[in-house]
């Protein structure tokens, strides 16, 4: 049940991200939470960070049609979870990305927290 309820919140954040909800997202994530963005050399460790480098993406690059996470490996841990999966960046032309990610939670007040994301392209 509980790998059920982690793997609901890293879909959930992917959702949020489709719709360009960065509130969802942010929802999702731990107050103090850091983020390896694949996009990004340097280890985001504040929502001031994260919302630079989400303006910092350039507005003309290619077009995202889809994101999909799969093959996901979950443990969970008491109060800690560890998610490791492959996500699909999908583009209206080219090939899809694929990026191998890994995710940290923790259940804070019974609710599962992001607390790290980190991405690495394939």
């Amino acid at each position: 049940m509980a790998r059920e309820a982690v793997w609901a919140v890293i879909t959930e954040m992917y959702d949020a991200y489709r719709r360009g909800d960065r509130a969802g997202i942010d929802r999702l994530l731990h107050p103090d939470a850091t983020i390896w963005d694949s996009a990004d050399p340097v280890l985001i460790t504040s929502r001031e960070q994260l919302e630079k480098v989400r303006d910092a993406r350039p507005a003309d690059g290619p077009e995202e049609t889809g994101v999909h996470a799969y093959d996901e490996v979950v443990d969970v841990w008491q109060d800690a979870a560890l998610a490791r999966y492959l996500l699909r960046v999908d583009f209206a032309e080219g090939e899809p990305e694929i990026v191998r990610t890994t995710t940290v939670l923790r259940l804070v007040d019974g609710e599962w927290l992001i607390v790290h994301v980190h991405e690495n392209t394939l």
